[in-house]
């Protein structure tokens, strides 16, 4: 009789090895045979996804056919359960376990997004809304609201606080994300380059170079440009000159800007004309990038005070008010077919 028992017990023992050995040999096969693909695919990790979550995730998509298995192998393979972020392009040939230890490593598509040079504050927030890519936040927010999540200073206008340049990210980020990166690249650019800018320039504050280096930054388009037209700028400032340059007029005018600009347009006061105010404008006219930056602080030394675009996308610079007037009539009263302000058109 015992030993009758003995071997059913042996027999037990045996047929449970037997099943574990089949667990976890199917489980290995199906952690690590190639998913069901033809064509690459990608797949978005959400912030905050837990790998449970994501398990059953996978399930939807039939790339695991029995979750349970795939819970014994992670159990034996902790390492792999440790996911990021983010979206990852999945090839055809590739296994669960390749799937995940690109997860683990963080492996995922780069994004990119540009912050125009020139652009607008309500062009950025339009920009980033049209994006399918960013989690909106933004949605409903005035513009101090917005810059109260970023941390300014309360008043501080949003035109021209975002550093112009193109950013990395992942999909599904935030879009209030991506403006605090600009804004704090904007802020620590303008601080380092305040500390090492030249003595004697026209500027109470880093904010007023700001000012000067959006209005520079609507001008022109060809970097060789930028530091001679800042030269200009600053010449006119500390002669008591009004600065007198259209895209100020242009911002003040607002949505009433239809692609030109009248006399009675130069001569309707806003607080960015520059043909009726002596000074700076109270707020940038649009973001800059670090050319136009660099620019504002270090301006070109010479004695021109005046230029006209030529309508190449460059401009002539002149030093007496006569030459500036010819250049006037040559260039912008005669103006060629194919007229340009700027490079771009």
């Amino acid at each position: 009789m015992l030993k009758k028992l003995f071997l059913v017990i042996v027999l037990l023992g045996l047929m449970a090895a037997g099943a574990v050995l089949w667990v976890l040999e199917a489980s290995k096969k199906q952690a690590l045979q190639p998913l069901p693909l033809t064509e690459k695919e990608y797949f978005n990790v959400p912030s905050g996804t837990s790998f449970m979550q994501l398990m059953q995730q996978l399930q939807e998509r039939g790339w695991i056919e029995h979750l349970e298995l795939m819970r014994v192998y992670v159990r034996l393979h902790p390492e792999i359960t440790s996911i990021r972020a983010g979206e990852y392009e999945i090839q055809p040939g590739q296994s669960l376990r390749d799937v995940l230890e690109k997860m683990n490593r963080g492996e995922v598509v780069a994004h990119y997004f540009t912050l125009v040079e020139g652009h607008t504050f309500k062009q950025l927030l339009a920009a980033i809304a049209a994006d399918a890519r960013f989690v909106s936040t933004l949605e409903g927010l005035s513009e101090a609201e917005v810059m109260a999540l970023l941390g300014a200073p309360e008043g501080v206008a949003a035109e021209g606080q975002f550093l112009a340049e193109t950013y990395q990210f992942n999909r599904g980020s935030r879009d209030i994300d991506l403006l605090r990166r600009a804004y704090q690249a904007l802020h620590g650019f303008l601080d380092q380059q305040w500390e090492l800018a030249e003595k004697g320039l026209p500027y109470r504050s880093a904010y007023e170079a700001l000012i000067m280096a959006s209005i520079i930054e609507k001008e022109t388009g060809v970097p060789s440009e930028r530091p001679r037209i800042a030269g200009v700028f600053v010449r006119r400032l500390n002669l008591g000159m009004r600065l007198q340059t259209d895209p100020t007029v242009i911002y003040g005018m607002g949505d009433a800007y239809q692609g030109r600009i009248t006399r009675a347009d130069l001569q309707r006061p806003t607080p960015w004309n520059t043909y009726t105010i002596p000074a700076l404008p109270p707020t940038p006219i649009s973001m800059v990038g670090r050319e136009a930056i660099t620019a504002a602080l270090n301006p070109e030394d010479g004695d021109e005070l005046y230029f006209v675009a030529k309508g190449d996308g460059t401009h002539h610079f002149s030093r007496t008010l006569r030459e500036h007037n010819n250049a006037v009539n040559r260039y912008q009263r005669n103006r060629r077919s194919d007229y340009r302000s700027s490079p771009g058109g």
